[in-house]
């Protein structure tokens, strides 16, 4: 049974940093793509950053552009999100996507397979 499961998460104040770890129970490199997502009260749910694990190929949303970093660790199965210079909008429920193949925009939720069950950032002014 397929295992998707994230770390990290945790109350922080405005300026601070979170690191959030996604890690399968699979090798990781089986999978074509992986994303964070993010999802806010009262707000659509928005792609953060993904990250193409053949290529080592890395794409941020703007509101996280030059503060976030996507990477991956293949010996642990694992993806980190480091998050630099928080900002109380931030705050949301994050989820870790992965997606065996590439079909569609990577912002779209609906072009993966397999989803965490999501870790809580809440950033406060």
């Amino acid at each position: 049974q397929v295992q998707v499961v994230e770390s990290g998460g945790g109350l922080v104040q405005s300026g601070r940093s979170l690191r959030l770890a996604c890690t399968v129970s699979y090798d990781i490199t089986n999978n074509r793509r992986m994303a964070w997502v993010r999802h806010a009260p009262r707000k659509e749910r928005e792609g953060g950053a993904t990250l193409y694990t053949n290529t080592g190929a890395t794409y941020y949303d703007g509101s996280v552009k030059g503060r976030f970093t996507i990477s991956q660790n293949s010996a642990k199965n694992t993806m980190y999100l480091q998050m630099n210079s928080l900002k109380p909008g931030d705050t949301a429920m994050y989820y870790c996507a992965a997606a065996k193949r590439i079909r569609g925009p990577w912002e779209n939720g609906e072009n993966y397979d397999y989803w965490g069950q999501g870790t809580q950032v809440t950033v406060s002014s």
